[in-house]
């Protein structure tokens, strides 16, 4: 592994030029075409990229993920500072200030000697600081509508068990899954679209619930399942074309043995199969 120079500083001034440049007459069409709603999926798209990277381990992908992402907080401080809005100066200053605020425990006289003790001060910082600020007063005001679903029912449903709303322990939600299984089957007889998407998203909002009981969070279950299924995918897609066949043509009885094939080479390598 190359050794990293940990006490060389960062100089930020080069993609700030650059950006410059990029937003000039003189620089890229569509980059003088770019505005803040129209950069909203690529931010979204890298902050993913940045999440798979780290997912797979590998540093220098890390590396390049955290470059292209950080390029997009360049991006969007170009664009305010030529409205005249802020700068990234003031966005780098903002974050240093409300850190500093949000560690009492290490910049002031708090004591939280806990990660939960962290989690709980924070929570209360956090409240404090959007008092009188949202557009919206409701309880569950606050969690921003561009969240993953699976994410925002996580962190809607860990608000509203704060409040009190919420079942005794997980023993409930999963009655709960058996009821919205149960009436989601109906939906399924009943061939009804609307009542099949009701049900079908009341299901899914249970099994979140029954996630933030174990303290698992739904997103990066789904994902890491869905990476596993592309691996297994990929080995059954690999295994018959080896064969000089086609996937269109196998037989649903060969690609499921290629499948368990997959999942005990998995577990052979000391992978989780399931």
């Amino acid at each position: 592994m190359k050794k990293t120079d940990s006490s060389k500083k960062p100089d930020i001034t080069k993609l700030t030029t650059l950006m410059e440049k990029l937003r000039s007459p003189e620089g890229c069409p569509w980059d003088r075409e770019q505005t803040m709603g129209s950069l909203t999926p690529f931010i979204i798209e890298e902050a993913y990229e940045v999440v798979s990277a780290i997912d797979s381990g590998d540093m220098e992908h890390i590396k390049e993920e955290l470059g292209d992402l950080l390029f997009q907080v360049i991006f969007v401080s170009q664009l305010a500072t030529e409205e005249g809005r802020f700068t990234l100066a003031d966005v780098i200053e903002g974050s240093f200030e409300k850190m500093v605020h949000r560690h009492p425990h290490v910049f002031g006289e708090s004591k939280a000697d806990t990660p939960e003790a962290v989690l709980k001060q924070w929570a209360e910082i956090k409240k404090a600081e959007k008092k009188g600020k949202e557009k919206e007063t409701g309880y569950l005001a606050g969690v921003p509508e561009v969240l993953p679903s699976l994410l925002r029912a996580h962190k809607i449903s860990q608000k509203a068990s704060k409040a009190g709303f919420d079942w005794k322990g997980v023993e409930e939600v999963l009655d709960k899954l058996d009821e919205e299984t149960a009436e989601f089957k109906e939906a399924v007889r009943s061939k009804k679209a609307a009542d099949m998407e009701e049900e079908l998203g009341d299901m899914l909002f249970t099994m979140v619930n029954i996630g933030r009981f174990l303290q698992v969070n739904p997103e990066d279950a789904l994902r890491k399942t869905i990476a596993k299924f592309i691996t297994r995918f990929h080995h059954v897609e690999r295994a018959v074309i080896q064969k000089g066949e086609d996937l269109s043509t196998t037989n649903m009885d060969e690609m499921e043995r290629l499948w368990q094939e997959a999942k005990a080479s998995e577990k052979k390598n000391g992978k989780t199969a399931s």
